[in-house]
């Protein structure tokens, strides 16, 4: 079996689509579809259903899946453990961590890290849905819930605190005072509820459900800045919001809406130093910095 079909097969599976699969290999789409038909004629199976949304993995193709990732890392670990064998925490770390906690937490604390392992890279890998590892989407994986793998390693991370934010601007503009009571009569802005990747993200239920946002969005950073602009009242991480000297923290005593963060790899990943050594880093960082993550 070709090496290299199994490549394609690899980024067809990861991306589901042969656009982006095709970017990232640098290979021509219809180069890409013929060598996937072909390799599922030499198997003699189909390994995915095409659809108008993209590739999907059939039975048979999530079978292979399995076995290739496999053959994947095990080839990546021994070229790094080759590679580092004399040269200990070296080589590419890839975190695969949510928009606001890789921009506004992990990117601005790795001077630290770098000053002391400078032979360690990183690779930020922002993901709007579950990382998966077992796929080797990235090496370590900043999850907003605990997975249910059992054959991963998972430890949990931190605590994080997130409360209501508003700019003076919303406050200026509104004939409405802004009370507990009455929160379901104000703007507000927050997460488009059917497109979740995970109840965590559902902070609207712990304070009001009766509140119906007037401007939603996959993306917090775009919420952040929407509330910024005197929109509206949001839920906002407070490592994000608290470094806004603009905004206003609202009902600080009265509402307190707590999640946490597990770390992810995969057991082989572990092992090799420079990932060890990125993973006890992210540890020590939220203890060091816990006052950012659950401010009093």
């Amino acid at each position: 079996m070709n090496w290299d079909d199994i490549k394609i097969f690899l980024e067809v599976a990861r991306s589901e689509r042969l656009s982006e699969a095709s970017k990232r290999l640098n290979i021509d789409a219809s180069t890409i579809s013929r060598r996937l038909h072909k390799l599922e004629e030499n198997i003699s199976s189909k390994l995915f259903e095409r659809t108008i949304d993209g590739h999907v993995l059939t039975h048979e193709g999530q079978r292979l899946l399995r076995s290739a990732c496999k053959m994947e890392q095990d080839a990546n670990n021994a070229l790094n453990d080759i590679k580092n064998s004399n040269q200990p925490n070296a080589g590419l770390v890839r975190i695969g961590v949510t928009e606001a906690f890789g921009n506004f937490f992990i990117a601005p604390n790795l001077l630290e890290l770098q000053q002391k392992f400078p032979a360690i890279q990183l690779d930020l890998l922002q993901f709007s849905r579950f990382v998966k590892i077992s796929r080797n989407e990235a090496d370590i994986a900043i999850a907003v819930e605990r997975p249910k793998s059992t054959s991963m390693i998972i430890a949990k991370l931190c605590d994080y605190k997130l409360q209501l934010y508003v700019h003076p601007n919303y406050i200026k503009q509104t004939a409405l005072p802004i009370t507990l009571n009455n929160l379901n009569q104000h703007n507000w802005v927050s997460y488009v509820d059917n497109l979740l990747f995970t109840q965590q993200l559902d902070y609207l239920k712990d304070i009001n459900s009766q509140v119906s946002p007037s401007f939603r969005s996959t993306s917090v950073v775009s919420q952040y800045n929407a509330i910024k602009s005197g929109l509206g009242i949001g839920v906002l991480p407070c490592f994000l919001a608290d470094n806004d000297n603009s905004l206003i923290k609202l009902f600080a005593n009265e509402i307190d809406v707590v999640r946490s963060f597990y770390l992810v790899t995969h057991p082989e990943s572990k092992r090799l130093s420079h990932v060890a050594t990125v993973w006890e880093y992210l540890k020590m960082l939220v203890q060091k910095k816990s006052h950012l993550l659950m401010p009093d």
